[in-house]
């Protein structure tokens, strides 16, 4: 079993499911407050969004930790590596 093992990703990944959490103790505020569907539709689509966000996040970080592994003694394939990692990101996030 594989974990993510780098510190500064893994607190990433906690803070941003910390405010989706508390974005969806919000909607549960609403919904109990009878906030329109309209309203509670759009802090879904929020929530949602910031997951997918977080999914993206962690799914990069694991990959790269285990290309990093793979590929510790070669330096220059690992900085090619990284670049196509960024480039992926940035791809991967305007189709969200």
């Amino acid at each position: 079993m594989s974990v993510l093992t780098d510190a500064a990703a893994r607190t990433d990944v906690l803070n941003r499911l910390r405010r989706a959490e508390g974005q969806l103790r919000g909607i549960q505020r609403m919904v109990e407050e009878g906030e329109s569907c309209l309203k509670i539709g759009q802090q879904f689509s929020a929530v949602s969004k910031a997951l997918d966000s977080t999914y993206l996040r962690m799914t990069l970080c694991f990959l790269e930790q285990q290309i990093d592994t793979c590929m510790a003694p070669d330096a220059e394939q690992k900085a090619g590596v990284e670049h196509l990692l960024k480039d992926m990101e940035t791809l991967l996030a305007r189709m969200g």
